[in-house]
């Protein structure tokens, strides 16, 4: 039978449990928020083989084996870090969900594709440094090459829901199959990089080359 100095013992262990658990909390995001710009950074500096789990943790102020705990591999680290760089944070709501991506269905037409190449334009400036760590990592690593073709498929799921939010109706194969095309992290990547655009400029052009696109689809 318990006494009442046990029950209140057992209380009190419990109170205290509550307590800390927020506190805990804090400081496991804390930590994960750490470890996950840790990531970001040297796998865009040293690409897929150059950067290690050890590393990472120490960039952080961590220990490798909080790392493992939290992300499993190296592979799960860097797809945590790229879904973070597109979506802009850890949290787990896709993008198709959240308010910014819903908002595509509302205004007037050019509105509403000025807000979609915003949101191509910044998912892509964070995503492409690490992409390019991921196509490296798909060489050896079975999750990361699954991975890589998955992003794939997942970009042109949202571009379609986004045209559809656009347009108010479904958009047809072939102007999804051109928009994915057009927002490929390739021409993204050949129009900032190799030939020099401002992302300002490039959002622009997206913009500007979507609208024709829907507009020909129509005629």
């Amino acid at each position: 039978m318990l006494s009442f100095a046990s029950m209140a013992e057992g209380s009190s262990r419990q109170q205290q449990s509550t307590y800390h658990s927020p506190l805990r909390a804090r400081q496991a995001a804390t930590t994960r928020t750490a470890v996950l710009g840790a990531a970001t950074h040297l796998f865009t500096e040293r690409g897929w083989a150059g950067t290690t789990l050890a590393a990472v943790a120490a960039h952080a102020g961590t220990a490798v084996e909080t790392v493992y705990a939290a992300f499993g591999s190296k592979s799960g680290l860097l797809i945590a870090a790229i879904d973070v760089a597109i979506v802009g944070d850890d949290n787990e709501q896709p993008l198709i969900e959240r308010p910014e991506f819903l908002g595509l269905g509302v205004g007037d037409r050019s509105e509403r594709l000025a807000r979609a190449a915003r949101i191509i334009t910044r998912a892509l400036e964070q995503a492409v440094p690490l992409m390019g760590a991921l196509r490296e990592a798909s060489a050896s690593d079975a999750a990361a090459s699954t991975r890589l073709y998955a992003y794939e498929a997942d970009r042109r799921t949202v571009i379609a829901a986004g045209l559809e939010l656009i347009q108010g109706s479904r958009a047809p194969e072939a102007l999804v199959d051109s928009m994915w095309a057009l927002a490929s992290p390739e021409v993204f990547t050949k129009l900032t990089r190799e030939c020099g655009w401002q992302l300002e400029s490039y959002e622009e052009w997206l913009t500007e080359t979507a609208s024709k696109l829907i507009e020909s689809a129509e005629h």
